[in-house]
């Protein structure tokens, strides 16, 4: 199937990279038994699998491996029962390295990696759930040294090419929109403003924005989809009830994918982000509250709100010891785009009104809804986000709040003024 026959296989195909005086490329052997030149910068190996490197790094790839999945235990599986036709069962690993150097023997391949620190983006661009299959089977002494598996090397790609592949590369389970969205770079202007906030507000923030990213919740709420959502709710100009378009709310769904459009309006919607955030902050530790003391001890008189889980909020300082619907802050958040003007500013000072109007909401509606929602013996995970009069009645109740607070913003100016004249 393969050939010993190669050309120059010691290729570098792009510019030296800048390299930290302290940092050196690091340098991965790959056992091979046979290896053939592809085209100019592509080699396919037949390579070992009980010495194959484990700790290649994952910069390339979309998503980590999750060893619960599904793909990962059948790959697993078909390792340790019969290794010796893993090579025929299984679609391959690809690699992409800054150069590729044979042995004289012709008998291993050793991979010039560029990480992130020299300047680079190498390592496995498809085939995580498998390299870590390779090392969970070593791991528990599983004799796979008669397995070999194909294995293909693109030689000095950009890191905008090893996304295309990565995107490109056929997978045997599905990889979420999310995780796509990241790997073509479409999330970097959300990534850069949390940076700044982080660095503004003297915390951390816990965003997945991949599948499997590791250290990072699985909460919801901690999915980047979940802060457009946000911020989505926040949209006073492309969701105005009182304007003639057909949409009316925001839609509490994901966005399969970011266009150059909706990038340039979230853009605009970034700077309201951190509001958004502290609304439901807010409003969780409102919840939190109501549930600590209850009219009757023990019982929990909320919808939805279930004590023996835990929530985590994209700000690391907010933890609560109560689980909610993903989505239960949205209607509260949307009602917030009454104060907002056609250039997102607010009418009235964020500070002056925000925590008292969110009382408002609670104590008038919000919480009713909840206790109502219990008593008939319903939940409400869903049905926030599908039923408009929930959306309706607190927009409905935050223009109501906001013209009470016009009448005595001007009756306040009024009697300056009239102070004024007698002086």
């Amino acid at each position: 199937m393969f050939s010993n026959t190669c050309g120059i296989l010691y290729s570098s195909l792009r510019a030296p990279a800048k390299l930290h005086k302290k940092t050196m490329p690091k340098i991965w052997a790959l056992k091979v038994d046979q290896y053939f030149n592809a085209n100019s910068n592509c080699i396919v190996a037949t390579a070992h699998v009980d010495n194959f490197p484990t700790d290649l790094p994952l910069e390339p790839n979309i998503r980590e491996p999750n060893r619960k999945s599904s793909t990962y235990r059948q790959i697993y599986d078909s390792l340790t029962t019969e290794p010796e036709k893993f090579f025929e069962r299984h679609s391959g690993i690809v690699l992409c390295a800054n150069k590729v150097k044979p042995n004289s023997k012709k008998t291993q391949l050793e991979l010039e990696i560029l990480e992130a620190p020299e300047g680079g983006s190498d390592g496995i661009i498809n085939g995580g759930h498998t390299v870590l299959a390779f090392q969970q089977a070593r791991g528990y002494n599983f004799d796979i040294s008669k397995a070999r598996v194909k294995v293909t090397i693109h030689i000095g790609l950009s890191e905008d090419e090893a996304k295309d592949i990565a995107l490109a590369s056929n997978t045997s389970a599905p990889v979420d929109a999310r995780s796509k969205v990241n790997a073509r770079g479409d999330y970097k202007f959300i990534k850069q403003f949390l940076v700044q906030l982080e660095r503004d507000q003297k915390t951390k923030f816990r965003i997945a924005y991949y599948q499997n990213q590791s250290g990072a919740p699985k909460s919801p709420q901690c999915n980047v989809n979940h802060l457009i959502k946000l911020m989505n709710c926040l949209d006073r100009n492309k969701y105005n009830p009182d304007s003639k378009s057909r949409t009316k709310h925001p839609p509490v769904s994901n966005t399969p994918s970011l266009s150059e459009a909706e990038r340039q309006r979230l853009s605009k919607l970034l700077p309201l982000l951190p509001k958004a955030l502290w609304i439901e902050q807010q409003l969780f530790t409102t919840i939190e509250e109501h549930i600590t003391k209850p009219r009757k001890k023990g019982i929990i008189d909320l919808a939805s709100i279930d004590p023996r889980k835990n929530t985590l909020l994209p700000d690391s300082r907010y933890s609560f010891g109560f689980s909610a619907p993903a989505d239960i802050a949205m209607p509260i958040v949307a009602a917030y785009r009454v104060f907002l003007d056609e250039q997102y500013n607010w009418i009235i000072p964020f500070d002056e009104f925000a925590l008292d109007f969110l009382q408002h909401l609670w104590t008038n509606y919000y919480r009713k809804y909840l206790v109502s929602e219990k008593l008939a013996g319903n939940t409400v995970g869903t049905k926030i986000c599908r039923n408009p009069v929930i959306w309706d009645n607190l927009y409905v109740s935050a223009q109501s709040y906001l013209n009470q607070q016009l009448i005595k913003m001007v009756g306040s100016n009024t009697k300056r003024e009239d102070l004024k004249l007698v002086n």
